[in-house]
């Protein structure tokens, strides 16, 4: 597994396993498990959750499937904005260690800003770090001016990602918060590198697909794995879905297909308001 390195040195892999609306539904339960466990034997480590995801249910389900498996895996959880106070903070990643049954994060991030301070958040993901509770922090969902807030603080120096929405439909971020990042060694995930599905009816996807014998969402996620700079997080709640995602690290785009992809979906040419999902 290719992996990059954050600013606090530790490896991320540069693609893992989402788990955005799983937890949600018990009968679904025991086969997002197995689906977790057979992308962790595939060597998929990193997985992405939030207590927001089935209301800790994801966690929970997550605890599951890396019991005995914890050296194997680095374990990235988000931190509602409503909870991002200092004490509330502190108290939510102790949450998140109780449903995940683990006692330390690799990775910490604040979903998307709220109206309590910046610096009160990122001190308390510091006071995280100091005590063993998590490795690193960062964010999520932050544009340039949000960045840059971030890096006057004392504890946002120490900001080792931005989870960002990010894939063909959504380029905007290509003309300045990728640039912005990439100077300061800070590695995006992109999170719905399919558009939650959107993106498989293009005919341009399904077309390289077809002559490569592969799926459209191995295209789309492909594409995201030649950006620089960049983890891909696409969910994983079924097997089939995993062996995809896995086996689009060995699918090269080349420089006709990437050209091809500019053509149907254009790169910026002006600033575009950051975008959400």
């Amino acid at each position: 597994m290719r992996t990059l390195k954050l600013p606090s040195g530790q490896s991320i892999p540069v693609l893992g396993m989402g788990t955005w609306r799983m937890g949600e539904n018990n009968r679904n339960r025991q086969s997002e498990i197995d689906a977790l466990r057979h992308g962790l034997d595939l060597g998929l480590s990193l997985i992405d959750t939030a207590e927001m995801y089935g209301e800790g249910g994801a966690e929970e389900a997550i605890s599951e499937a890396i019991r005995d498996r914890r050296s194997e895996v680095f374990l990235v959880s988000k931190v509602y904005p409503h909870n991002a106070s200092q004490q509330g903070a502190i108290a939510a990643c102790d949450r998140s260690l109780k449903r995940l049954k683990t006692d330390y994060l690799d990775l910490y991030l604040l979903h998307w800003r709220s109206s309590i301070p910046l610096a009160e958040t990122l001190d308390a993901f510091e006071r995280l770090q100091q005590a063993g509770k998590i490795r690193s922090y960062g964010v999520s969902n932050f544009d340039v001016e949000d960045m840059e807030e971030a890096s006057q603080l004392s504890s946002g120096k120490a900001i080792a990602t931005n989870q960002v929405l990010y894939n063909l439909m959504r380029r905007g971020i290509e003309w300045d918060l990728l640039p912005w990042c990439r100077q300061r060694g800070i590695p995006n995930m992109a999170y719905s590198p399919i558009e939650q599905g959107r993106l498989l009816n293009n005919r341009t996807l399904q077309s390289i697909a077809q002559q490569r014998g592969v799926t459209p969402a191995q295209v789309a996620i492909a594409w995201l794995l030649h950006q620089e700079n960049a983890i891909v997080i696409p969910k994983s709640s079924r097997i089939t879905h995993v062996e995809q995602n896995y086996a689009a690290l060995e699918l090269k785009l080349s420089t006709e297909e990437l050209a091809t992809l500019d053509t149907a979906f254009p790169p910026p040419t002006k600033p575009v308001p950051l975008e959400m999902l």
